[in-house]
Order: structure tokens, then sequence, then C-alpha cells
């Protein structure tokens, strides 16, 4: 008797380690099936990383100027376009596309109040205008505003004007984007 359980003690033993390198087998080709299938589907389906932008052929080369020279804006969409392979001319030439950056500004609107009568939420619009000029062709002219809800707290003062900062820099980071997004739907 006791080696007729020990003989079944062998046999589910045994199954147990095959079902066990089945599992293993099957783990380790769900870990190299799972990425390709999920790369493909991605890919299929046209979905493309931002950053790298198709301008027409004529956006190749441009002039970049700007109210503010020196500005944030300015300098974040001089790197963009640099980025993304776009020749940038020192001199304005009339043959040369020009891309003339009038306004960036920040502007906030009060959304709420504390009992004390202090601003507890604004909303900060930052609004661009900006001009795309080709040679012997109307002046295309462009505006947008990007929106953001901020959370002041008195209290905590030296924090709320890091967190505005980063804000902002956020907001001319995506200005500059949409810039190029823009340009990038423009066919000629």
């Amino acid at each position: 008797m006791s080696k007729v359980n020990n003989t079944k003690a062998k046999v589910m033993l045994s199954l147990l380690n095959f079902a066990n390198d089945k599992l293993t087998a099957m783990k380790k080709l769900y870990r190299f099936i799972l990425p390709v299938v999920l790369t493909l589907l991605v890919t299929s389906c046209g979905f493309q990383l931002r950053g790298d932008y198709l301008l027409a052929p004529e956006l190749q080369t441009l002039y970049l100027s700007s109210v503010d020279k020196h500005g944030e804006l300015t300098r974040l969409t001089r790197q963009h376009l640099v980025r993304n392979q776009i020749t940038l001319a020192d001199k304005f030439s009339q043959q040369t596309p020009e891309l003339h950056i009038l306004k960036d500004e920040l502007d906030r609107r009060t959304l709420s109040v504390f009992p004390n009568g202090q601003v507890a939420e604004y909303e900060l619009i930052y609004t661009v205008k900006y001009q795309l000029r080709f040679a012997n062709e109307e002046i295309q002219s462009f505006k947008f505003e990007i929106n953001r809800d901020y959370q002041d707290d008195p209290d905590i003062a030296l924090a709320k004007s890091r967190e505005l900062s980063l804000m902002l820099r956020e907001m001319r980071q995506e200005a500059a984007d949409k810039i190029l997004r823009n340009m990038a739907t423009i066919q000629r």
C-alpha cells in the first residue's frame, strides 16, 4: 500500500513539475510576445510621439523675429525650430519666410476668494500673437490662449511662488510647441 502511495506521490510530483515548467515557458513567451504585440498595435494606429513636425518645404529655412528678442517664448521657439532641423536665417530677406512673434502676455482673472477677502484661485491666461510672412503674399496672423487655474495660499507664499514660475515655464513651453504645430498645418 505504501508503494502505491509512494508511486502516486511521484506521479503527482512529476505532473506538478511538468505544469510548473509549462507555466515558466508561458511566462517567458508572454514577456516576449506582449511587448511586440503592443508595439505593433500602437504603430499600426498611426501613433507618433510629439516633437518632430513635418513642416512645408518653404518653411525649412526661416527668419525668426520678435518684439522681445531675448524673451523666454522666443528662446523656446528657437530651440523647437532647431530641434526640428529648421535652418534659421541670421538676417531678414524678402525671399525667406519670417515668423514674427508679436506679443506674449500673461493675464489673470480672479476665480474665488477666501472669507477674509484674499484671492484664493486665479485663472492664468497666456495669450500669444504671431505672424507668418511669405514673400509676395499676405501676412498670416495667428492668436491663441493657454489657460491654467492657479490656487493661491498666502500661508505658503514661497512654495506658491515657485509653483507659479514652473506653471508659467510650462505654459511658454506649450506655446512654443503650439506655434510649431500650427506651422505644420500650413500647406502651400
